[in-house]
């Protein structure tokens, strides 16, 4: 369970922390901001269930939250990673009320949550928000998409490459705390695959890896080795939410 954060290292975050929230005209914040709760967001916390209720949604500040699309024998692959740029429970406002896929926390940190009913009540009302809403959701759709392409048609480091650079453009440092079991279920794919893909990517000086801590120590070179997806994503994010200010490409 999302436990709540009180207390005075409370009051001094900021919802602004988000920058979906951040985004927002003063007036609607205003409105929002009583109703935002903070909660921590553990590591492997499931933040929502395949097909179960959502009765909240949520903006991550210093956390990463994965999208998952869970099989029937059990086996995971990520289509979305969700960070301090955004909210997690798109479905909530859409209409669709569930989804198909599972939110978990992919990187510990913190967050804010505010009802559904709320959120919903203020979309329906037209305006600035539901259209920052609406724009956020395409871009979300433009990273399942590129994902599914990447998954399909690029080799596991590629993918690796990916996948660090936008979890790296939704935390404040240069380190993942991540195993590399956890990567290959959020990619989909054999562990053994990561290892190489990891091993090759240390060897060449572009990170370090140990002991289930990633950190980049060449991002310029790691941008190089990337695939095209991530800066179809990034781009798509830029355009449709300007400033956002995400670590440039």
């Amino acid at each position: 369970m999302l436990k709540s954060v009180r207390g005075v290292g409370a009051a001094l975050q900021s919802p602004k922390e988000n920058r979906l929230l951040a985004a927002m005209p003063e007036q609607d914040l205003e409105a929002l901001e009583p109703m935002l709760e903070r909660v921590t967001m553990p590591l492997g916390q499931a933040v929502y269930e395949s097909g179960g209720p959502q009765g909240h949604v949520y903006f991550p500040t210093s956390s990463i939250v994965s999208l998952l699309y869970v099989l029937a024998d059990g086996a995971t692959a990520e289509i979305a990673v969700t960070g301090n740029e955004g909210l997690v429970g798109i479905s909530l406002f859409m209409g669709g009320e569930t989804t198909p896929s599972r939110a978990v926390v992919q990187s510990a940190g913190e967050g804010y949550r505010l009802r559904g009913s709320v959120l919903k009540k203020e979309f329906e009302r037209g305006g600035a928000l539901q259209h920052l809403l609406l724009r956020y959701t395409q871009a979300l759709i433009t990273q399942m998409t590129q994902t599914a392409v990447c998954n399909r048609h690029h080799s596991v480091d590629k993918q690796l490459c990916r996948w660090l650079l936008l979890s790296l453009d939704r935390l404040p440092g240069d380190r993942l705390v991540m195993t590399q079991e956890l990567i290959a279920n959020m990619l989909g794919v054999r562990r053994e695959g990561v290892t190489e893909a990891a091993g090759k990517l240390q060897a060449e000086g572009l990170i370090e890896y140990s002991r289930g801590k990633i950190t980049v120590v060449d991002r310029k070179r790691l941008e190089a080795r990337v695939c095209e997806c991530y800066a179809v994503v990034k781009r798509e994010y830029d355009r449709l939410l300007p400033g956002r200010a995400l670590q440039a490409a």
